[in-house]
């Protein structure tokens, strides 16, 4: 097993280490734009399978497919996760392998018939290259496919290198539970927190150690980024990475108000906000929100709004106006949508015990029956919390050996 990084310069470190930022403030490269200048010699003339969607741009916003098709390897076959390399398919949408148009390069699904790469997929390919855009959030497909990457890659002998790019949300706020592990699915294969505060080169690295995954990893670090930094101070362009999160500020919000997937609320999808709301038509949101605002949350307010979700993904509402409640971020530094959910789901619950039904995918998300079951005895918010402290600094202390970024 090899466990290795690629520092900013081309250089070799061990996975232990934190690469030096890069030079010049305000300068991010992701790690697309690293390995296929610094790093080329990794790839070169090596005939590569790539695991991306079309999200996954350069600092120039140039797609990574497009920069696979130029750069001096044979690109012999391409590997779309959840949303399809469009990065369009609705969320959890079974998408059929298929093959390019021009090139009658094959590309095969990971979010269809299987989320792991088959022998016969992989036959004849000398390295697999990772890049997709991650959220930050434990939710999110991403890792799991990655770590399925990552184990069919180690069965067949095949190194695994991760283009790695900057956390759109930040890298320097872990919040929220941690996953039981007994629990781990696509939407959690790690116990981490809510909120990772990890990049995904970082999170494979440690599901490598973590889970004896046995795969030989080399990471890739994007160039110039600082764990405190959040997306629009990077200058890199933003992509949608999968329909509903349009844009950066419901990438801050998913953390939180994806578990509200597991309710019977709708969480905008069909609306120009998904992830900013939520709602239903029997929620008196005037009386939800002078509840929220009693908690005086820092970092956030609420505003009531009516929406109708128009072919939501979810199902939910669907050409139904619906009462709903806005989300928006006053202080990003000091929101904390994890803590935000839990309160707001306290809420509703207090005004609308019958109605909320949480259940369904609710466990899955929430990383097990805990958070469920201490909100349907009426634990106070605040208790629930504080007591996801400890979990948190094990957390931090646990992945201190496996951070990139400073």
């Amino acid at each position: 097993m090899t466990l290795s990084l690629v520092a900013p310069f081309g250089g070799l470190a061990c996975a232990t280490s934190r690469a030096e930022p890069g030079v010049g403030e305000g300068a991010v490269r992701p790690g697309i734009d690293v390995l296929l200048t610094d790093s080329l010699h990794l790839i070169e003339g090596k005939r590569t399978g790539v695991v991306t969607n079309l999200a996954a741009v350069d600092a120039r916003g140039i797609s990574v497919v497009a920069r696979f098709r130029a750069a001096p390897i044979q690109l012999v076959a391409l590997f779309g996760p959840e949303h399809g390399l469009s990065a369009a398919a609705d969320p959890g949408e079974r998408v059929e392998s298929s093959v390019d148009s021009a090139s009658q390069i094959p590309i095969y699904s990971l979010y269809g018939r299987t989320v792991r790469p088959t022998p016969e997929m992989l036959e004849g390919i000398e390295v697999l290259v990772i890049d997709l855009p991650d959220v930050g959030a434990r939710y999110y497909t991403y890792l799991a496919t990655a770590v399925e990457v990552m184990r069919a890659a180690a069965s067949a002998n095949i190194p695994v290198l991760i283009a790695d790019r900057p956390n759109p949300i930040g890298g320097a706020a872990m919040q929220g539970n941690i996953l039981d592990t007994a629990w781990q699915s696509m939407v959690g294969r790690l116990a981490m927190p809510m909120r990772t505060g990890l990049t995904l080169g970082e999170a494979a690295l440690l599901a490598n150690a973590d889970m004896a995954v046995g795969a030989a990893l080399t990471v890739v670090p994007a160039e110039g980024w600082r764990r405190a930094e959040f997306f629009e101070t990077t200058e890199l362009p933003f992509r949608a990475p999968s329909p509903n999160l349009k844009d950066v500020d419901a990438l801050f919000h998913y953390p939180g108000t994806c578990l509200f997937e597991g309710t019977a609320l709708s969480v905008g999808r069909g609306t120009d906000l998904p992830f900013h709301q939520v709602g239903a038509p029997w929620l008196n949101h005037a009386a939800v929100i002078v509840r929220m605002e009693g908690y005086a949350l820092p970092g956030v307010r609420y505003e009531a709004v009516r929406f109708t979700p128009e072919a939501p993904g979810d199902g939910k509402f669907a050409g139904t106006a619906v009462n709903g409640i806005r989300l928006v971020i006053t202080d990003r530094e000091r929101y904390d949508p994890a803590v935000t959910a839990v309160y707001l789901l306290t809420a509703i619950r207090a005004v609308h015990p019958e109605q909320i039904e949480i259940g369904g995918s609710f466990d899955r998300l929430a990383g097990g029956p805990s958070l469920r079951t201490a909100l349907e005895r009426g634990d106070d918010p605040a208790t629930i919390v504080a007591g996801w402290e400890a979990g948190l600094v094990g957390f931090r202390e646990r992945v201190a050996g496996y951070l990139l970024y400073r």
